[in-house]
């Protein structure tokens, strides 16, 4: 890593319970765990300089250890995956000023994604956390409340973000999906901050937005910060369900 960059390192937060899929991260059907895939995902990314697992429960940091994997107990009543990245932030990364937050459900994350995101911050010193954005073609996924979309200004500053169609087209055309430069993009969720702003993060109250989309970054926006948007070409998307297993070990086994 050159002098002139901003130091860096991941942490994935990992929780042992999840609603919709019991225990998601210990899953195993393709012969490692969704969190395994994940950590070795997140490993082919060249900025960062070390990865560590924010886990809640022992057998998280038993199944990272067991991969040869880093990982730190976190406090388990820890209100959110951003409290358990701070408390590794405030804990063990004294010397780091660039925390990335990568999303222990995202086994296909791509290293280059991390790597733009990282460098978002590293070339805009003003900004105090960025993300990514991915063109969205399906108009299916664009009325999906649980695809999260974002619009941005011409500087990548983001304005909104929102389960709601944004922007709201007056008048629909399928065109619209096919446009250059895309007239829609989904939120992918991977941060990058600062650390100082991290940890005064948790500081920040909730704002009347966020409490309605339930989407922390709101909260950010609200504040006046700036969240600086990277566009990426390939989507990855959070495993979240069964389906959405079923898919990512069907795609796996199939290569």
């Amino acid at each position: 890593m050159s002098p002139r960059m901003a130091s860096s390192y991941i942490v994935i937060p990992a929780r042992l319970a999840s609603s919709r899929l019991p225990r998601k991260l210990l899953l195993r059907e393709t012969g490692k765990s969704l969190l395994q895939h994940t950590y070795e995902s997140a490993l082919k990314a060249r900025r960062p300089g070390g990865i560590c697992v924010a886990a809640d429960h022992e057998e998280i940091v038993r199944e990272v250890e067991s991969f040869g994997g880093r990982a730190e107990m976190t406090d388990p009543s820890c209100s959110s995956g951003t409290d358990r990245v701070a408390e590794v932030a405030r804990r063990s990364l004294g010397d780091v000023e660039l925390v990335v937050n990568v999303q222990g459900d995202e086994p296909e994350i791509a290293g280059a994604s991390i790597d733009l995101a990282v460098q978002l911050l590293e070339n805009h010193p003003q900004a105090v956390m960025s993300t990514l954005a991915t063109p969205i073609r399906s108009r299916e996924a664009l009325e999906d409340p649980a695809c999260v979309k974002v619009v941005f200004d011409h500087a990548f500053r983001a304005l909104y973000f929102s389960r709601s169609v944004i922007p709201h087209p007056r008048q629909w055309d399928d065109a619209l999906l096919t446009a250059e430069p895309p007239s829609f993009y989904q939120h992918v969720g991977l941060y990058v901050y600062r650390r100082d702003f991290l940890l005064q993060l948790a500081e920040l109250p909730p704002s009347p937005t966020e409490k309605i989309e339930k989407l922390e970054q709101l909260r950010v926006l609200h504040a006046g910060y700036s969240i600086l948007v990277g566009v990426v070409d390939e989507p990855t998307f959070g495993v979240d369900t069964p389906e959405d297993y079923r898919r990512f070990v069907e795609k796996w086994l199939s290569r």
